[in-house]
């Protein structure tokens, strides 16, 4: 083998699992996207991933490669970034290991992120939330599984992988309840709940009775469910509930939609960014500020306070001839346009 192979199991086994402590998600990232860089280098060099060097991992292939997500999978602009990232975490630990190729890694982490467009957060109405619960059918065991993973996820705003991870002990439905989860960046939060998710939550226990450490929702077999469960079933009941709010057709519903619904719902009761921040398990409380800028009830209520009363519609006028001269230049698209009403202002000076 030679030096990337072994370079690249240092990567993982000594950087991120040992010395950084990267969380499982992370490393599954990472891995991910080695494997699509090393099958892509395949195509692109006919060298097996195991007799490649680092010094055939350069700046045109890296490029080549990021463009290829983009044109032939369809990445968006944030995925080729975090793929990019993680090129680039490899690169800084190859560094230290491998002067050698200093120009060639140089070259590497020069790659620029792709800069992206903020997009408007999707979320639901009240009315279009109360449809999405009660699309499933209660009268079945699916049905009520279901309808109690989606009353917790839109009041809590719990991440897919927090709720999949939920076990039966982190939901406490007694004296102040809430519900704990082990949230992204390896960070604990716990969520209140509101009187009728908790009554939810507790007639789910009562029915499927079990220890603390099982799964909070569970397959009928009796297996956690996967994030892919929850994306399909959340798209399930979103196309019941469109029969019954229309709105909901125009918009495409996911369990991060439900996030959003939580986050929005806090917004519009006046809780503060921080508080917010802080009860989605962001990492700063600059994370909010799309749900602000989403927010188009805040803004109307904004204009309203600082419209001046009485205001009379109309269109600004200027005063002085000279002044109607200097406000027309702006609006002459021509010279001889600006000739012309300048002849006519200075004419009617005269006058």
């Amino acid at each position: 083998m030679t030096l990337l192979a072994p370079t690249l199991e240092a990567f993982f086994t000594q950087r991120l699992a040992g010395q950084r402590q990267a969380s499982p998600r992370t490393i599954a990232s990472y891995r991910d996207t080695w494997r699509l860089l090393l099958s892509y280098a395949l195509d692109t060099t006919g060298t097996p991933p195991a007799a490649l060097d680092i010094a055939a991992l350069d700046a045109g292939l890296i490029s080549g490669f990021l463009a290829h997500l983009e044109q032939h999978r369809q990445n968006t602009a944030r995925t080729r970034n975090a793929r990019l990232a993680a090129i680039r975490s490899f690169f800084k630990f190859g560094a230290l290991r491998h002067p050698e190729h200093a120009s060639i890694i140089q070259q590497v982490l020069a790659i620029p992120a792709k800069k992206h467009g903020q997009r408007v957060v999707s979320y639901l109405t009240a009315a279009e939330t109360t449809a999405l619960l009660a699309a499933p059918d209660t009268a079945t065991w699916h049905g009520r599984r279901d309808h109690a993973l989606l009353a917790l996820a839109a009041q809590t705003g719990l991440r897919v992988t927090e709720l999949t991870g939920l076990t039966r002990g982190d939901a406490q439905t007694g004296t102040g309840p809430h519900v704990r989860c082990h949230g992204k960046g390896r960070k604990d939060r716990v969520t209140p709940l509101t009187a009728s998710v908790t009554a939810v939550i507790r007639g789910w226990l009562r029915q499927q009775p079990g220890t603390p450490g099982d799964p909070l929702f569970t397959t009928r077999t009796g297996h956690r469910l996967s994030p892919d469960a929850v994306q399909q079933l959340v798209a399930k009941h979103a196309v019941t509930a469109a029969q019954h709010c229309a709105s909901l057709n125009d918009k495409h519903v996911t369990p991060h939609t439900l996030r959003h619904t939580a986050a929005m719902s806090l917004l519009h009761a006046g809780v503060d960014p921080v508080t917010i921040a802080l009860w989605l398990g962001h990492e700063s409380p600059r994370s909010t500020q799309p749900y602000i800028h989403a927010d188009l009830k805040l803004k109307e209520q904004a204009l309203a306070r600082t419209t001046p009363p009485k205001t009379k519609p109309g269109r600004y006028r200027p005063p002085d001839k000279l002044l109607a001269f200097l406000e027309s230049l702006g609006l002459c698209r021509t010279p001889a346009a600006q000739k012309r009403q300048h002849n006519d202002i200075i004419g009617g000076q005269r006058a």
